[in-house]
């Protein structure tokens, strides 16, 4: 008698490009950032599937949602609107009752990336626009994942190394 082989599926995460109001300069920008969020979960071994949503949009619409949202009247590069209330290293769940608008998917959230803001900080730190949307796109999803920079200098430390690990394994370097 054969005994079956059961072979673990990786989850499928949806990475749902909305329509932009900053138009990309290259088409790849956006596939590096959704290949960017896919590999944090992967590194972070999220276990269900889970869908996200990534805007990019210019200098104006990210300092209004940057002043809405945080109070801060100021053109920012990322912004991470979690839909869950997560805690580093904690597995998303589904929430009893959430509505399932996303094909049986746990919905993380939101990720705005500024595109005039992404580009002036590639040429400020002196590598291609590929890796700076990815790293914003990588840390947005740790953010979305409960991660927070601005809680303490370990916090900052523990997450900007996480970033850098998740863009050595998915092949994104400087």
């Amino acid at each position: 008698m054969q005994v079956p082989v059961v072979r673990r599926v990786a989850p499928s995460h949806r990475i749902l490009t909305l329509p932009q109001s900053a138009p990309l300069p290259h088409p790849s920008w956006a596939a590096v950032a959704r290949k960017a969020v896919r590999s944090a979960f992967a590194f972070l071994k999220i276990e269900d599937p889970t869908v996200v949503e990534l805007l990019f949009v210019d200098e104006s619409a990210i300092r209004a949602l940057n002043s809405s949202a945080r109070g801060r009247d100021s053109v920012t590069d990322v912004l991470s609107f979690p839909a869950l209330s997560l805690t580093p290293g904690q597995q998303p769940r589904r929430m009893a009752g959430a509505a399932d608008w996303t094909d049986g998917r746990i919905a993380l959230g939101s990720i705005v990336i500024c595109t005039q803001r992404a580009l002036a900080q590639a040429d400020e730190y002196g590598h291609s626009p590929i890796r700076e949307f990815a790293f914003l796109a990588a840390h947005s999803a740790l953010h979305l994942l409960g991660y927070d920079h601005e809680t303490s200098p370990e916090d900052e430390k523990r997450m900007f190394a996480l970033q850098e690990q998740i863009l050595k394994a998915a092949n994104i370097l400087r």
